[in-house]
C-alpha cells in the first residue's frame, strides 16, 4: 500500500486512446516529472507532452490529477490519457517505473479502493463482473450493485441480526431486570422474515446466473434429429459436421451465440444412446453432464420416425429435470409425414418445426423465455462467494431457531454471531465491537 502503481486502464490493443493510471502517495510527484509540469491542478484536464527518463518525447497527451481521498483509490491518482496502442502507453508506463512505480498486480486498483474505504466488497465484485457482463440486463444488474444496492441489504440483514444479539446478551446479562416480555417472539418474528428474504434472494440468484455466466443452452435429443443442424442454424455457419449417420457427434460442441440482448452458451450434444463403442460412450457421458449443468434444455424430436426406446430415453430425462431448469420440446423435419405421437408428447407444449426450412418459432420463443427469466428488478447475488455466505447464513438462523425456543440464549446467540459473520462478509468484516454500539444504543444500562 505504500508503493505507487501504474498500469494501463483500457483494454490492450490498437485503439485511438489508452489510459495510463498511477496511484500512491508519489503519484503527483511522478507524473510532474513526466509532464514536465510543476502545478497540475486537481480534477483539470492539463494538454502536456510526455518525456522518459532520456527528456525524450514520448507523446502529446491529457494529464488528470484525482487528489486524496477524492479518487477512486482514496490515493492520490493520475491519469495519462495518450494516443491508443501498445508502444505509447507502454512507453509511459516505463517512464513512471523508472520514477519510482511499480506495475500494479491484478485487482490492485479496486484492492486499494476497498481498503481505503471507498468500496465495499459487493461493489468490487461488481466492478469485475461489469467488464465480463453478458447482457444488457446484467449491466443494469450489476450497475445497481455498483450504486450499493445489495450493499444496502447486507446492512439491514446485518443490522436486524446485530439487534437481535443485543437483545439477547441483555436477556443474558441481565435477566434479573425488567425486560419486554415480547421480546422472544419479537426475535423469532423477525428472524421467520429474514430467513424468507434470504432464500428467495437464493432462489432468485440461481435461476438468473445466465444473465452474469451467459445462460447454457443444451440440445438433446437421440442421433440424428437434427441437433447439429439446429446449432448451426442459431450460430449462421456450419459448425458441426451434419450427416445422415447416426453418431456423427461424438462429443460436446459449445458457443456462444447472441439472441436478441442476451449472449448464450450454445451446446450440441453427442446423440444420448447406446453407445456401441467406448468413445461414443464418452460423448453421452458428456451430454448428460451437459444437461444437468444447463439453464434451458431443447429436446429436440424427429417427428418423421415413429416412437422407439431411444425417444423415451429422452422422455424419462426431461421428466427427471430439476424444477429450475426450462424446457423447450421440439419436433423437427415438420416438412415431412407426421410419424411421431406419443401420449407424452401430448402433455407439452411442442414445438413443431423444420430446421432446414424454418426455425423462426423456436428463435423467438427463446428468446421470450430469456426475456421472461432476466425481468424484474430482484436483488442477486453475482458471486459463488456470495451465494455461498447467504447459504452459511441461513443455516446459522435454521440452527438459531430450537435454541431460542428452548430458552438457551448462549447457544442462540452462537448461532447468531456466525450468522451475522457470515451475511457481513458479503460487503466487509464483522467486527465485535458492532454488537456493543447495538447494545448500549438500544438500552439504558447505566444502573
Amino acid at each position: 500500500m505504500n508503493n505507487t502503481i501504474v498500469a494501463i486502464a483500457t483494454a490492450h490493443g490498437v485503439g485511438s486512446i489508452a489510459i495510463v493510471r498511477l496511484s500512491g502517495s508519489e503519484a503527483l510527484s511522478i507524473a510532474q516529472r513526466i509532464a514536465h509540469k510543476i502545478n497540475i491542478t486537481p480534477r483539470y484536464a492539463h494538454l502536456a507532452s510526455l518525456y522518459g527518463v532520456d527528456d525524450i518525447l514520448i507523446d502529446q497527451a491529457i494529464v488528470i490529477y484525482f487528489q486524496a481521498p477524492k479518487s477512486f483509490t482514496g490515493e492520490d491518482v493520475v491519469e495519462f490519457q495518450c494516443h491508443g496502442g501498445i508502444v505509447v502507453a507502454e512507453e509511459v508506463i516505463q517512464a513512471a517505473i523508472n520514477y519510482g512505480a511499480r506495475l500494479a498486480a491484478p485487482g490492485e486498483y479496486s484492492k486499494r479502493a476497498f481498503l481505503n474505504g471507498k468500496i465495499d466488497l459487493t461493489q468490487a465484485e461488481a466492478i469485475a463482473k461489469l467488464i465480463e457482463a453478458k447482457s444488457i440486463d446484467a449491466a443494469k444488474i450489476l450497475a445497481r450493485q455498483l450504486k450499493g444496492s445489495l450493499s444496502v441489504f447486507v446492512e439491514e440483514s446485518r443490522d436486524m441480526l446485530l439487534l437481535a444479539l443485543a437483545h439477547t446478551e441483555v436477556m443474558i446479562d441481565y435477566a434479573e431486570e425488567d425486560l419486554p416480555k415480547d421480546i422472544m417472539d419479537s426475535l423469532s418474528n423477525k428472524l421467520e422474515d429474514l430467513e424468507r428474504k434470504l432464500i428467495e434472494l437464493l432462489e432468485s440468484s440461481n435461476r438468473r446466473k445466465g444473465l452474469i455466466e451467459g445462460f447454457r443452452v443444451a440440445i438433446i435429443g437421440k442421433p440424428n434429429v437434427g441437433k447439429s443442424s439446429l446449432l448451426n442454424a442459431l450460430l449462421s455457419y456450419d459448425r458441426a459436421i451434419v450427416s445422415d449417420i447416426a453418431g456423427t457427434t461424438r462429443d460436446t460442441i459449445e458457443e456462444q451465440v447472441r439472441i436478441g440482448s442476451h449472449v448464450i452458451r450454445l451446446i450440441d450434444t453427442a446423440g444420448i444412446r447406446e453407445a456401441s463403442d467406448e468413445i461414443e460412450k464418452i460423448g453421452v457421458e458428456r451430454s448428460i453432464a451437459s444437461l444437468n449443468e444447463a439453464d434451458i434444455v431443447i429436446a429436440l424430436f424427429d417427428g418423421s420416425k415413429k416412437w422407439d426406446k431411444e425417444d423415451e430415453r429422452i422422455a424419462l430425462m426431461i421428466k427427471e429435470l430439476d424444477d429450475s431448469k426450462h424446457l423447450l420440446a421440439v419436433i423437427n423435419k415438420a416438412d415431412l409425414h407426421r410419424e411421431l405421437y406419443d401420449p407424452f408428447l401430448d402433455s407439452l407444449d411442442v414445438i413443431s418445426m423444420s430446421v432446414r426450412s424454418d426455425f423462426s418459432i423456436l428463435l423467438n420463443k427463446l428468446q421470450k423465455l430469456l426475456d421472461n427469466i432476466s425481468s424484474g428488478d430482484e436483488l442477486m447475488l453475482v458471486s459463488s462467494r456470495q451465494i455461498q455466505a447467504v447459504k452459511n447464513s441461513l443455516e446459522a438462523i435454521k440452527e438459531a431457531k430450537l435454541p431460542l425456543q428452548k430458552g438457551e440464549l448462549e447457544f442462540f446467540a452462537y448461532h447468531l454471531t456466525e450468522a451475522i459473520k457470515a451475511i457481513s462478509s458479503i460487503s466487509k468484516p464483522y467486527e465485535n465491537e458492532d454488537v456493543l454500539d447495538k447494545m448500549f444504543g438500544e438500552f439504558c444500562l447505566g444502573k
